[in-house]
């Protein structure tokens, strides 16, 4: 029996390996002390990949199928270890196998914002995340650049890995797309195409192939986002300051009326939202629209005359003319403004203080 045991414990007859759970990429076969029997069978199933080592030196590569372990089916090996074709003893060899399924719904995202070049807005600082999905594409290049001679190795263990080849090709992705950063969110796709395109043959070096990668989501911080905001209220009012300042005016009138009803400082919020003394002026301007005898027939003719006779006097606090152009310097700095937009509107309120 003891003489039995010993046989059973030295020699090894039959090779495979069934995978238990997932997320496993390489798995070393359990020799210990143990001999491959001349003749052994050998089990590579769908999605799988077997790999002889002979003294850390990669032999020979199974795909799926059921083999014999022969000189035959094994010429590197035999090759490495000057068999003769009629060698028909035990062996041994480091075995192991590869996953090639894909590894799918594998997160990447930008864990603080990057810096990229846009032609519009200069250098802006970005996020974005999405996910991708991958597979082993070359076991022998994946066995000698990343798993090496351990038991197991999973995808956990490569992952920060293959984020960090993610975000380090994020800006040339970028670049090389050609989409401007404002049009990004609309071809999500496009962007995600050249990410991938930048991508494959930073995973090919390890024996990685990408076979998907999505973009879910791009965005700016939330500093930068208030600044594009402003920038694209300009754009809706054709880039004209002085409707600008109106539209400025009507974003700031609710918390304006908000700030009023709970006693806080009213000019102080009305200067924060970048209206300014603007915001009177222009409240008063369209009370004197809404007033007009024209549209309601309410004022008699000669208050009217009158009143078209009277010279309006605007009283102009020159600290409110500062705060007001440093307020302007502040959006020209954030490339709100254009230097002739903000040149006109100084003017404009210097000529207030003669």
């Amino acid at each position: 029996m003891a003489l039995m045991d010993f046989i059973k414990k030295q020699f090894i007859d039959i090779i495979q390996w069934t995978e238990t759970g997932d997320g496993t990429l390489a798995w070393r076969f359990p020799m210990a002390e143990m001999e491959i029997q001349n003749g052994a069978s050998l089990t590579v199933r769908e999605s799988q990949v077997a790999v002889f080592v002979n003294e850390g030196q990669v032999a020979d590569v199974f795909g799926p199928g059921m083999y014999k372990l022969t000189t035959q089916t094994l010429p590197v090996l035999t090759y490495l270890r000057n068999w003769d074709k009629l060698f028909e003893s035990p062996f041994k060899s480091d075995v192991y196998f590869f996953s090639t399924r894909q590894q799918v719904d594998q997160k990447w995202g930008t864990p603080q914002p990057i810096t990229i070049r846009d032609k519009d807005f200069g250098a802006v600082r970005l996020r974005a995340f999405g996910n991708f999905s991958f597979r082993i594409g070359d076991a022998k290049l994946f066995h000698t650049e990343i798993s090496g001679t351990r038991d197991i190795y999973t995808v956990a263990d490569l992952d920060g890995q293959l984020r960090g080849l993610v975000l380090q090709n994020i800006s040339n992705a970028i670049a090389s797309s050609g989409v401007p950063f404002l049009d990004l969110a609309a071809n999500q796709i496009q962007f995600a195409q050249a990410l991938a395109a930048q991508l494959v043959p930073e995973f090919a070096k390890i024996g990685i192939r990408l076979e998907a990668l999505t973009v879910q989501n791009v965005s700016l911080p939330e500093e930068l986002q208030k600044i594009l905001d402003q920038k694209i209220g300009m754009g809706m009012v054709g880039n004209d300051m002085g409707k600008f300042m109106q539209y400025q005016t009507a974003q700031a009138i609710p918390k304006f009326a908000e700030g009023a009803g709970q006693g806080g400082g009213i000019a102080g919020d009305a200067m924060g939202l970048g209206a300014g003394v603007a915001l009177g002026q222009v409240l008063a301007q369209n009370l004197q629209q809404g007033l007009n005898p024209a549209s309601t027939g309410a004022v008699p003719a000669a208050a009217d005359a009158a009143q078209q006779q009277q010279p309006t006097v605007a009283v102009v606090n020159p600290a409110d003319v500062m705060t007001t152009l440093e307020k302007l310097g502040e959006l020209k700095t954030k490339g709100v403004l254009t230097q002739e937009e903000f040149d006109a509107k100084k003017a404009e309120l210097l000529k207030k203080l003669v």
